[in-house]
């Protein structure tokens, strides 16, 4: 039986020893917001560690203490009886650093100048969050994860763990996600991106100092992100060509018609006002997620994470030849992918998949038949959620939980 994990209240955990970032500077002292879910065992063997995305963080499941609006990002996948059963395994959220919402990032205090980072600070990378990962599981006395797991930008830390401590992954979930991003991807980001720099309170990533948030631009990139999110299908079914206003113009024409006949019809009763204000629902709907982003998410924060995203490719030095950087692997992988994404389309999780193959490691692939894009790992469908669930029960015969 499924139930909630309930209130839920993360802890801060300060790490005092500098961290080496790709970048080649250090981050000395930081620290990062954690959640944790269900009861680690004596042995230290059913935890399990889930990342998040670009815009998520550590709340994975449960409800805020703080908010009781606030829901886990992943609430229908993690807790007690869910396919990730917090009756079994110990789950481990962490907001990765650069983040905004407690990890240290450039909204936290530069020590040194005792004012916000802002844009001082460093450029990271996935790589740099999986090592500061690893050292959460450190403080928890956790050697070895029963699995890592994530969707999206979650799923190549994921794909980053099994390459970079393959001894401290048993098991490796990669759910709609891609082994490096695509030119076109990176092209999004680079829209995203400019529209946030274009932003006159923007104020060069320094804009604390100035008591303003660049919104303009928080809200044209998320709204550039969600027509990503999306599938086609998803927003014709959700919005097609309705107009925002429809149910009064329908009146309105009513209205008309009863004046007697239609053949002098007024241009208004098309129901375009001919403007440029909102006229559709999809637009109204695409303003209304970046304004509430922007209430919420920083402006720099979104820069590092995109520009992360941008710079994730484990082939990289080993000339592009992705089954060799997968080759000292030990993990078994289940990799997920669904139909109508064409963010990270299927084909880039079948290059996972066959390069794993190419190496002889143990991998399961589901490609989901679901209309609902790339936001579809969020959601709950039964085939989804079974296949994860099936997966679990595997790992907990395993280790035995």
């Amino acid at each position: 039986m499924e139930s909630s994990i309930g209130i839920v209240t993360p802890q801060r955990m300060h790490f005092a020893e500098p961290l080496a970032l790709q970048n080649g500077s250090t981050l000395a002292g930081y620290d990062l917001m954690v959640e944790t879910y269900g009861e680690l065992n004596a042995d230290r063997s059913n935890a399990v560690l889930v990342c998040h995305a670009l815009n998520a963080s550590h709340h994975v499941a449960g409800i805020a203490a703080d908010n009781p609006k606030d829901v886990g990002w992943w609430d229908n996948m993690v807790g007690p009886g869910k396919p990730l059963d917090t009756d079994r395994f110990f789950v481990i959220g962490v907001n990765n650093l650069g983040s905004c919402f407690g990890s240290t990032g450039p909204m936290s205090l530069d020590e040194a100048t005792g004012t916000p980072y802002g844009a001082r600070f460093p450029v990271v990378t996935v790589e740099d969050w999986v090592n500061a990962q690893a050292r959460v599981a450190d403080v928890f006395g956790i050697h070895k994860f029963a699995a890592v797991m994530g969707g999206s930008l979650g799923g190549m830390q994921a794909l980053a763990w099994s390459i970079m401590y393959p001894e401290r992954v048993g098991h490796c979930l990669v759910i709609a996600s891609t082994p490096k991003l695509s030119a076109q991807n990176i092209a999004f980001n680079e829209v995203a991106r400019s529209a946030i720099l274009s932003d006159p309170d923007f104020h060069g990533g320094d804009y604390y100092a100035h008591g303003v948030v660049p919104r303009r631009g928080l809200r044209v990139a998320r709204m550039i992100g969600h027509i990503t999110y999306l599938s086609d299908e998803d927003m014709a079914t959700k919005f097609g060509r309705a107009l925002r206003r429809a149910e009064a113009l329908v009146d309105g024409v009513k209205d008309a018609g009863k004046g007697g006949g239609s053949a002098g019809a007024s241009p208004q009763d098309d129901g375009y006002r001919f403007s440029f204000d909102v006229e559709f629902e999809v637009e109204s709907y695409l303003r209304y997620q970046g304004d509430k982003f922007a209430e919420y998410f920083d402006a720099n924060t979104y820069l590092l994470i995109t520009r992360a995203l941008d710079y994730f490719d484990p082939a990289r030095t080993v000339g592009g030849d992705l089954a060799r950087a997968l080759a000292h692997t030990t993990a078994k992988y289940l990799i997920v992918s669904f139909t109508t994404d064409w963010r990270f389309a299927p084909a880039r999780s079948r290059e996972i998949v066959k390069a794993l193959l190419d190496t002889r490691r143990t991998v399961s692939y589901a490609e989901i038949d679901a209309p609902h894009g790339h936001d579809a790992f969020l959601l709950t469908d039964s085939r989804y959620h079974n296949l994860v669930r099936a997966y679990y029960e595997r790992i907990a015969r395993e280790i035995g939980v």
